[in-house]
């Protein structure tokens, strides 16, 4: 039989296995710790993400590292412990390269969905935008080192049958990056392979050819199995007799597809337009605000002076402002150019492109033509974000449930169907 202790739990009593793992142990009586470093088959935690961290008798440290024993009491849930995790997840999307719509590994994203389950919509601090290595060398593996989270599953998990290791971490400090042994990975079998990428829990290790094998629906954190509710239609309750909510849009750096999103609640907007009236938008084709705004939507980042100062008269007209899109949120696919010098995208683009006229040697400058910024940066590094919006475009039913009950100040749950960056 079993050695049971006695332990407490957020002030509630458990009987558990005496010396399992604090993580494994809570898990079995229906308490979710979210960690990224620790997995089932593992035979010693590696403590390295610290997302699991826990007070344990008053003291802080993390629970993947902890064996239980009698009389320990655990808090977890408490609000600086879950607002710590927040921002280690918040740090790793700052510090990472992580950009959702793009990337192969998303659906099957463990970051991504720890993302989700804690409702982050955005970081609370500025994107470093670290230029890292992408190796190509190996003959089946792509390392992208700019998602890494030197969880340290690859390098303890994945070894040849003779033991030897097909990760490692090479440098120090911040320039820390995991490396592959090519001549070791050559020894692994396909399915092997395809296990180092699943065990990533980010989209860091990929097998070539196999990255886009599940189609949407079917991958790790999509709802398998359930139709999508249809979008039920959204009756707005009228402001007053002859009062409507004034609404403004805008877009700065993107593609305009959160504003096609938009349109796409079709014949609905008639609800919209009942309760609705837009003043500074491209959907009026109206240039200035001409009266202040209850809420201002903001599709794009700010990729230069334009957007910027665009941005900040919305801040200064609008009661309410909205970032809706990922380019708004975390600057998006235009802000995949942060990872190369601006002058380097300009010549390509002008000078050394393929498409670039014959004899060209002149990057366009002039003084009508708005000043690129360095990076690509979302609103909310320039001004206060109220609200946000995710999704590669947002749906529209989703964009006008939340921007209705934000109006008319109710309560609103989201679904995961809805919360979604890709």
């Amino acid at each position: 039989m079993n050695n049971l202790v006695n332990i407490k739990i957020d002030g509630n009593k458990y009987q558990v296995e005496a010396g399992k793992n604090l993580v494994d142990a809570a898990k079995e009586n229906g308490i979710y710790i979210p960690t990224l470093c620790h997995f089932h088959n593992q035979d010693h935690a590696l403590g390295t993400c610290r997302i699991c961290t826990v007070i344990v008798n008053g003291k802080t440290t993390t629970s993947c590292t902890t064996k239980v024993n009698e009389g320990i009491e655990v808090e977890i849930n408490t609000p600086e412990l879950i607002d710590t995790r927040k921002a280690i997840i918040e740090m790793l999307f700052a510090e990472g390269n992580h950009f959702c719509p793009s990337c192969e590994k998303s659906g099957n994203c463990d970051l991504q969905n720890l993302a989700y389950d804690m409702g982050i919509t955005v970081t609370r601090f500025p994107h470093v935008y670290s230029n890292k290595v992408v190796d190509f060398n190996s003959d089946r593996m792509i390392m992208e080192s700019n998602r890494c989270i030197l969880c340290m599953r690859c390098v303890e998990e994945v070894k040849t049958d003779e033991g030897k290791n097909i990760f490692s971490f090479v440098k120090r400090g911040i320039n820390t990056r995991v490396q592959i042994d090519y001549e070791e990975e050559k020894k692994l079998t396909q399915s092997e392979a395809m296990h180092a990428m699943n065990l990533c829990p980010v989209g860091a290790i990929l097998v070539k050819g196999m990255v886009y094998k599940e189609p949407f629906g079917d991958r790790k954190y999509d709802l398998v199995g359930k139709e999508k509710e249809a979008a039920r239609k959204e009756n707005f309750v009228k402001k007053g007799a002859n009062n409507k909510f004034i609404v403004a849009t805008t877009s700065l750096a993107g593609c305009f597809g959160c504003h096609m999103s938009l349109l796409d609640i079709d014949t609905d907007i008639v609800d919209v337009l009942e309760i609705v009236e837009f003043n500074k938008s491209p959907l009026t084709d109206i240039k200035k605000f001409s009266k202040r705004c209850d809420v201002g939507l903001i599709e794009g980042g700010c990729a230069n002076s334009e957007n910027i100062e665009v941005l900040k008269e919305f801040r200064k007209k609008c009661d309410i402002l909205i970032a809706f899109g990922e380019c708004a949120i975390m600057g998006g696919i235009p802000a995949m150019r942060n990872f190369v010098p601006l002058k380097e995208c300009l010549e390509e683009a002008y000078i050394n492109g393929l498409t670039s006229e014959i004899g060209a040697n002149i990057i366009p400058n002039h003084e009508d033509i708005p000043k690129l910024l360095n990076n690509v940066y979302p609103c909310n590094e320039i001004v206060k974000i109220d609200y946000y919006i995710p999704g590669c475009p947002p749906d529209a039913n989703h964009i006008w449930k939340v921007v209705k009950n934000i109006l008319l100040n109710e309560e609103y749950s989201i679904t995961h169907e809805e919360f979604k960056y890709d």
